[in-house]
């Protein structure tokens, strides 16, 4: 059985066979430019990211923003809403090990943009979240 794979996902796997180690700006770099290929021009855009990370959807009550589980501080901890488990803070600038593993950060945008908006996240959604997850703090 073969499985798909978008082209962010094969994307994000080259950069990290080609990388020593991910960064964020390279997370959002890959993005930016999937979003650019359908909407010319496009720059990530950190207001953006953060009016998404806190807009509430009506999708789930118990998860209905990103905030809603990692706080509207992304470098502060926080806690999941349904399980009440511990969650480290989201910033690259309050906690190193975030955002450095291309295939994890697109694990877990494809199953909290399904948890919180019902769809997965677009390439310039997931763009924006990072800058702006990477300028707080």
């Amino acid at each position: 059985m073969r499985t798909f794979r978008s082209p962010i996902a094969v994307a994000l796997a080259a950069l990290s066979l080609g990388a020593a180690a991910e960064t964020p700006q390279q997370m959002v770099t890959v993005y930016a430019a999937a979003a650019a290929n359908a909407q010319a021009g496009f720059t990530p855009s950190a207001e953006r990211g953060r009016a998404l990370y806190q807009r509430r959807f009506a999708v789930t009550a118990s998860m209905a923003s990103c905030s809603a589980c990692h706080t509207d501080d992304p470098s502060a901890a926080g806690t999941h809403a349904v399980t009440g488990k511990a969650i480290q803070p989201l910033a690259p600038v309050a906690n190193r090990e975030r955002l450095t593993s291309a295939t994890k950060v697109e694990k877990w945008f494809r199953r909290n943009c399904n948890d919180v908006m019902g769809r997965e996240c677009s390439a310039a959604e997931k763009a924006d979240v990072l800058q702006f997850l990477i300028q707080r703090g």
